[in-house]
């Protein structure tokens, strides 16, 4: 039997120390170890299955081993993909131990029982999801205003921007923009966008200028 530990790091160094010291805690209480730490620095926005947990729960953790979580909201932060995790090791035999709510989830009949209950409830909340989407597309068609994703605004800050003086610079001493954008090492494409975002263009009789060359 493996024993895993999952934290999920944070960039509070505090925290995850606080995990990993409530995960040895209650692993010492509970005879569990040696224990395998499984980091997970991805967001906990992203769906869990695209997460170290998800390779950790699906994959690596078999049947009769034990994964050991600090506490639920380290798990994820929706009702639904901690519902889902708690269901896919139900359904794979893999135990649930967290440590802060005392928690145990393994083969004994109480447990199957609560992994039921927790894969109808993923369910019902994924049905009221569903719901709640198709009323709101519903009422936006009514309203006559477009559905999708809202286009972005382009951001306020461009990478040339640190660059500004230099490149202001050629501009006034007449250097095409094809040598700017050699001499500062970008795309020219990069260059014509910041550019036109900036409303800038070089001096009448651009010079031509040869840009750093390849070769020593």
């Amino acid at each position: 039997m493996a024993v895993y530990a999952y934290l999920r790091v944070s960039t509070d160094q505090q925290d995850v120390d606080n995990q990993r010291y409530g995960v040895l805690v209650y692993a010492n209480t509970r005879g569990l170890g040696p224990l395998q730490f499984i980091a997970d620095t991805a967001s906990g926005r992203l769906a869990w299955r695209e997460r170290a947990v998800g390779r950790l729960l699906t994959e690596t953790a078999q049947a009769g081993d034990v994964v050991l979580f600090a506490e639920v909201s380290r798990m994820a932060r929706s009702t639904l993909q901690v519902l889902e995790m708690l269901a896919c090791c139900m359904q794979r035999g893999v135990h649930v131990h967290i440590a802060k709510q005392q928690m145990v989830l393994d083969g004994s009949l109480p447990s199957r029982i609560t992994a039921t209950v927790l894969g109808l409830a993923a369910e019902i909340e994924r049905e009221f999801i569903a719901l709640r989407t198709r009323e709101a597309l519903a009422k936006r068609r009514a309203e006559g205003k477009p559905l999708g994703r809202p286009k972005g605004k382009p951001a306020a800050r461009l990478k040339l921007d640190a660059q500004e003086a230099v490149i202001r610079g050629y501009l006034a001493k007449g250097i095409n923009k094809l040598a700017i954008a050699k001499l500062i090492e970008c795309a020219p494409s990069t260059l014509y966008t910041w550019l036109a975002r900036r409303n800038l263009r070089p001096s009448r009789g651009a010079a031509h200028v040869q840009g750093p060359s390849a070769t020593p």
